[in-house]
């Protein structure tokens, strides 16, 4: 087993950094047979803290770890990296505005960007922290010299969260729920798409009669599910979006089986009507050579149609508010 993958995760000391370490380790974000060497980075005053999880790290003593290393430098953590997973960022609190999050965050991914400039030639950057999206796109444009195709920004976690739904209220397994898609932004107006997914490959509203829940609570929970945790435990979500991470990465670098398809959010080529450019969540395939692409041809109802634009035009209200970061 000569193959070593290099794999930059920051916020590596938070709660989704903690939770995802341990799976990176053992295997389960590229399988069996390839080495990890974890490049984990935080902020100064949060070092310690991360020693703590490279003595746990250590602990485990997984065959597949082949090297740690922690800074809170950037530009040491992403030297010769194949795989950047941005996780890092400062957690939305209670009543804490969007906006404020949006330029709180914005230096963090500019600085990254930047960073990535000592990558290796492969690197793909998957960005956890939220704002996602927003987040996804200015480290993109801070990062001229990697292909736009490269970066994506995750509503895997939107995705679970929707197929979960389903599948209570349909008195199914999850496994039985397809094809659920988040169209746009991972926020409150992103849009889980119930019309063109499948629960036991029938459409869900052959399954699911309920109209009035499919096109209000359903979408109202995955939408606010965030913000609910949040309430509940004092703080956001943490080994779900550890668990999304994974999921994400892992459609994306397999072949998806035949017939369904995945969420993620990537820089629009206008699929959709979509501004170019734009980090919009779309319905994904990864074909068997590890290359991903929209799936085309869906159609939208009127409802769904003012879905989408509701979540484009906040994700171009969000570009606005960075634009001096791009």
């Amino acid at each position: 087993m000569s193959n070593i993958v290099s794999i930059a995760v920051t916020g590596a000391a938070g709660a989704i950094g903690y939770a995802i370490l341990p799976r990176i380790a053992s295997g389960q974000l590229l399988g069996p047979d390839t080495k990890i060497s974890l490049r984990l980075l935080e902020l100064p005053q949060a070092m310690t803290a991360l020693e703590g999880v490279v003595m746990e790290l250590d602990d485990c003593a997984f065959p597949l770890l082949d090297s740690i290393h922690a800074t809170d430098d950037p530009d040491v953590a992403f030297e010769g990296i194949s795989w950047a997973l941005l996780i890092g960022s400062k957690p939305r609190t209670k009543g804490m505005e969007r906006n404020d999050l949006i330029r709180d965050n914005g230096p963090i991914f500019v600085g990254q960007g930047k960073a990535l400039r000592n990558a290796a030639s492969d690197v793909r950057i998957v960005v956890v922290g939220n704002p996602c999206n927003t987040n996804a796109l200015i480290a993109m444009r801070n990062a001229p010299d990697i292909p736009s195709e490269r970066f994506s920004a995750m509503t895997r976690l939107d995705q679970n969260r929707a197929m979960a739904q389903l599948a209570r209220k349909a008195g199914v397994s999850v496994e039985s729920v397809t094809n659920v898609t988040i169209w746009g932004n991972h926020s409150a107006t992103q849009y889980p798409d119930t019309e063109n997914a499948l629960i036991n490959g029938k459409a869900v509203g052959d399954v699911i009669s309920d109209i009035d829940w499919l096109q209000g609570d359903m979408i109202k929970s995955v939408q606010q599910r965030g913000a609910a945790i949040i309430n509940a435990r004092g703080s956001s979500s943490a080994f779900s979006a550890a668990n999304a991470a994974i999921d994400h990465v892992r459609s994306l670098v397999e072949k998806t089986p035949d017939g369904q398809w995945y969420s993620a959010a990537i820089p629009s080529d206008g699929s959709y009507g979509i501004e170019e450019g734009l980090i919009f969540s779309y319905p994904l395939i990864t074909d068997m050579n590890g290359a991903f692409s929209i799936v085309h041809g869906l159609e939208h109802s009127d409802f769904a149609k003012d879905k989408i634009q509701k979540t484009k035009d906040e994700l171009l209200m969000e570009r606005d508010v960075v634009k001096d970061l791009l």
